[in-house]
């Protein structure tokens, strides 16, 4: 099963694929109406607008550096989890998105690193919860809390907003993970904890982005890796824009081999080249 993944609409009315996703809310900041034959895709706390127009959405670590695109190996600005009002929004516009189609899209879920969040807000909440589980009797006390405290922490935070957000989706949630399925790399980095988000979500999907896809060993690894540690259906999302056909082709056997479908980021035009290209080498013809 192919699909594609989009910010142009008339991308969605190509026969090619049998499954549509349609950019609501990316990373810019940029909105567009939800399409009625597409899944609504909504970056969640990715938002380099809302960033820029208030820094108190932004998340810090412990030295006070915020999670903007300034930042050394971020691509975007990410928006603190924590925060009330911004994710009161989020799930008004979940429930926007599932008024017009059922099925949404959760991207961008989770904490810039491992070293973030630690505003004023967070670290008040993690208090709080602390000293909650302790008078509880299932945690130590303030002073005695380490590192791994404050990555469960997080991942209540998270798996909280999910719950929360798939209360609003009537149909299929699809969730997008961060493509490194090894050990708990997604649990530190994010706040994800699998265990807690697959009873949530119903489909899985992991972008394997490259740029050529000259070899594909690496694709297969993660792909593979993925398929060992979910019980939940996983799709596998290729990147098409610029890509040689050849190459996502070979791209689209290795990943077809370990997920649900395969959706096309981007480029409906190359994707339907190299699927047309896939279909006319399995018929058979007559060569000259």
């Amino acid at each position: 099963m192919y699909g594609v993944v989009t910010r142009n609409p008339e991308d969605i009315e190509y026969p090619e694929f049998e499954r549509n996703f349609f950019e609501v809310k990316d990373v810019s900041g940029r909105s567009n109406e939800p399409l009625e034959d597409a899944v609504s895709m909504i970056s969640c706390f990715g938002d380099n607008a809302a960033g820029s127009e208030n820094d108190e959405l932004v998340p810090v670590n412990p030295e006070g550096q915020e999670a903007t695109r300034d930042r050394q190996f971020f691509d975007w600005a990410y928006v603190c989890p924590t925060h009330e009002g911004y994710r009161e929004g989020l799930l008004e516009i979940i429930e926007d998105c599932a008024e017009v189609n059922a099925d949404v899209r959760l991207d961008d879920v989770g904490f810039p690193r491992q070293e973030y969040c630690y505003c004023d807000r967070c670290n008040a909440r993690f208090e709080e919860w602390v000293e909650s589980r302790h008078e509880a009797g299932e945690g130590p006390p303030p002073e005695e809390t380490t590192v791994d405290d404050r990555y469960e922490w997080r991942s209540e935070v998270i798996t909280e907003f999910v719950r929360e957000a798939t209360d609003r989706i009537p149909g299929r949630t699809y969730f997008t993970l961060y493509p490194d399925p090894y050990g708990d790399h997604l649990y530190e980095r994010a706040g994800l904890d699998l265990d807690a988000l697959e009873p949530l979500v119903d489909e899985f999907v992991v972008p394997l982005y490259d740029t050529h896809y000259g070899t594909t060993y690496w694709l297969e690894t993660i792909a593979s890796g993925f398929r060992d540690r979910l019980d939940t259906p996983m799709s596998v999302e290729l990147y098409a824009v610029d890509v040689d056909i050849d190459n996502l082709l070979h791209a689209v056997e290795v990943a077809e081999a370990y997920s649900e479908s395969v959706l096309f980021g981007y480029d409906a035009s190359n994707a339907r080249a190299a699927l047309r290209r896939q279909e006319a080498e399995t018929q058979e013809g007559v060569e000259w």
